[in-house]
């Protein structure tokens, strides 16, 4: 016998062994489990088991549900029994996730003597992720149509599907202009769907089995749309004449249009008995009509859709984006109290109905503090008195980081204590501008050990995901994943990001944004609205952000800090001033730098080398924030009639920003490329990097020079 064949026969031996030590560990206690949560659930844990035979042996582990117990929906208990284990699950859901948490105690390395009793419980029914799907998209753009195959392929939903299970996210909510036409042909309006019957029935196999493997995951689908759009087929058919965007501007509401669209809503909801629900928006192409004419369409055309469905549905309801007749944005209590009494009056479907609010507008990541939602401030007109038939959910929208990787368990902990009250049912992740599909981000030639662009943030999805399941978790679960991932490196990455992660935060906080493109943190860009608008540049100049108002009420903003002291004013105890937020940027600007730097420069291409690299960039941000911070505090010191020293620390610490800068595009010139920017779409070439920025950063000196102040 060759010396390979004797390997390769040796190989057969040692894997037919491993596999008898690791037989029969697993034990289903119940009736033998559908293709649903427990299964997927049994091959999770035995597939971690597989990879760590040799420590884990013969252990045996029950697996039970029951539902007598006294748990609540999703919940487990993990005890030991002797040399036995025992995850008992409140449901399928539970039991899954019990399983799950054991396969990660797996994988981190926990011996079975280590593992300690442990019993969870989901605090939020629903913890969603919101998906914009690249087909007839909301936004236009080369960064959003990019994903349109990538999310065609099955094998992609497969891994987000799996991460979502693993972070016990319970919820995906798909997103797009119309998304009926993809989905079904209307008998009386087959004009609607542009496919061949073989292109239609490519997409029902597409949506049959996204469906049916979330429903696997114990995860819920839902289908949310903008409200009076409709096919450009159906246009061209009927004559319809839109506005310039298909998503804004005067409604197009006619009888045809209506019976079309209640139509497509039955149809759906027939021919996918899979799908959980559906969702609606009240405004953008609604132009034209009063608060309660909107309203009203709803409920005429939505809810009578889904009622003559026969069949249980759920339903997501968006607050009204304007109390007034436009698209731009308004609120006001009268609006409130009729959309709360019209939710209340919906008859026919299941309850509670999902009342859906933007957190802090589309800037979730921002304050922890309620201070707006879409189109202004809100009363407690939809939770005083407590609700009873539906429930809200908070849309936590994230336009402020695409690239740099973003996890703060303590933000979001703190997000929950104050905002989990007894009438939220849950949040909403994600984003509008961004689809974490496709990975553009890296230079090419460089190696990276993932595929898709959501596995870049998995940090972010786990710190959400864990937490909205139980906000109990500890920081322990993070750290052990980091280890997991970068060894003896990962305690110091950890806290790294947490530190990092705080910059988005209190940039966001320090200058109140509203709407998409008024922010977009992690590149110090406003390309519209409030923030600025400098058509020169969307960077944010120092000029612009003395002017900024801040959104956190605890923030005291430049402008409102130097008055004050000119005029002798003290401010809250609480408070915090421009430049003691720049002394906390800049104390963790250091503190990451200080972490990482015995790390070295980690092997190219390996996680751990993009992970280092992310951190460093959060902490060259935190350092220039904190220097921009400072010098406009004293520019507008100077500008309010302040001596020409004032002026000069002002140029000093702007010229020390630059420094920054300089050290941030160092870090990410070799490892990011120029990267297609939704944000960008209106005011260049779609592109960015820090580095084409640099002029911009350049001219802040130059205006801190100018004697009166005035911008060229």
């Amino acid at each position: 016998m060759n010396r390979s064949v004797r390997c390769a026969s040796l190989v057969v031996v040692i894997i037919g062994l491993l596999a008898g030590m690791c037989a029969g560990q697993v034990v289903y206690d119940g009736p033998s489990p559908a293709a649903g949560p427990v299964s997927y659930g049994i091959e999770k844990l035995e597939h971690s088991l597989e990879q760590s035979c040799v420590q884990w042996g013969k252990t045996n582990i029950v697996l039970r549900i029951d539902s007598a117990n006294g748990q609540s929906g999703e919940s487990y208990k993990l005890e030991k029994d002797g040399e036995k284990i025992v995850i008992t699950g409140s449901d399928s859901g539970g039991l899954m996730y019990g399983a799950l948490g054991l396969a990660e105690k797996v994988r981190n390395g926990v011996l079975p003597a280590d593992v300690r009793p442990i019993s969870e419980s989901a605090h939020f029914a629903f913890r969603a992720i919101k998906f914009n799907l690249p087909w007839d998209s909301y936004r236009s753009a080369k960064s959003l149509q990019l994903h349109t195959e990538t999310c065609r392929d099955i094998k992609f939903w497969e891994a987000f599907l799996d991460m979502m299970a693993e972070n016990r996210f319970n919820v995906l909510t798909l997103w797009n202009l119309h998304p009926f036409n993809f989905m079904v042909r209307c008998k009386n309006f087959p004009e609607a769907c542009s496919f061949s019957d073989a292109e239609l029935a490519e997409w029902q196999k597409f949506w049959h089995r996204l469906f049916a493997m979330a429903k696997k995951r114990n995860i819920e689908t839902y289908i949310v749309n903008w409200n009076v759009i409709v096919p450009e087929s159906f246009e061209k058919a009927h004559n319809i004449k839109p506005s310039s965007k298909r998503f804004t501007g005067r409604n197009i509401i006619s009888e045809t249009v209506n019976q079309y669209t209640r139509e497509s809503i039955t149809e759906v909801l027939k021919q996918y008995p899979e799908l959980a629900g559906l969702g609606v928006s009240l405004g953008d192409r609604m132009g034209g009509m009063t608060a309660k004419e909107r309203e009203q369409w709803v409920l005429d055309v939505f809810v009578k859709g889904m009622q003559e469905a026969g069949r249980p549905v759920k339903f997501i309801h968006r607050v009204p984006f304007s109390a007034d007749k436009g698209s731009g944005g308004s609120t006001s209590v009268s609006t409130e109290q009729m959309t709360r009494r019209a939710i209340e009056s919906i008859e026919g479907i299941t309850l509670p109905v999902l009342i859906e609010v933007k957190f802090n507008w589309s800037h979730g990541h921002s304050t922890a503090e309620l201070v707006q939602v879409h189109g202004g401030e809100i009363s407690d007109s939809y939770w005083d008195p407590q609700p009873d038939r539906y429930k809200v959910t908070w849309m936590v929208r994230n336009e402020d980081f695409f690239c740099l990787r973003w996890g703060q368990p303590e933000f979001i902990r703190r997000h929950i204590a104050r905002n989990g009250k007894q009438y939220v049912t849950g949040y909403y992740i994600g984003s509008e501008c961004y689809i974490p599909a496709v990975d553009y981000f890296e230079r090419a030639g460089l190696e990276r050990p993932w595929k898709y662009a959501f596995e870049r943030q998995w940090f972010y999805y786990k710190s959400w995901g864990r937490l909205l399941y139980n906000p109990e978790t500890p920081d322990g679960v993070f750290e052990a994943e980091f280890s997991r991932r970068f060894g003896d490196a990962g305690a110091a990455v950890f806290e790294a990001f947490k530190l990092g992660s705080l910059f988005p935060l209190r940039l966001t906080s320090f200058c109140k944004p509203t709407w998409d493109f008024t922010l977009y943190s992690e590149g110090l860009l406003a390309t519209a609205g409030d923030v600025s608008f400098d058509e020169a540049s969307p960077f944010i100049s120092v000029d612009e952000l003395m002017e900024c108002e801040a959104l956190e009420p605890g923030y005291i903003s430049i402008g409102r800090y130097v008055e004050s002291c000119l005029k002798k004013k003290t401010f809250p105890q609480d408070a915090v001033t421009p430049l003691e937020l720049a002394e906390q940027l800049e104390l963790d600007g250091r503190r990451i730098l200080e972490l990482l730097e015995p790390l070295g420069e980690p092997e190219s291409g390996t996680a751990l080398f993009y992970e280092c690299t992310d951190a460093r960039a959060w902490g060259w941000l935190s350092l220039y924030l904190a220097e921009k911070i400072r010098g406009g505090t004293e520019l507008k010191f100077f500008r309010l009639g302040g001596s020409s020293d004032r002026q000069k620390l002002a140029v000093s610490h702007l010229t020390k920003a630059l420094g920054y800068w300089d050290e941030l595009i160092g870090v990410t010139r070799g490892v990011y490329r120029d990267m297609p920017l939704t944000h960008l779409n209106r005011v260049s070439d779609d592109k960015f990097h820090w580095a084409l920025f640099r002029d911009q950063v350049e001219r802040d000196i130059e205006l801190a020079k100018l004697k009166n102040g005035v911008s060229q």
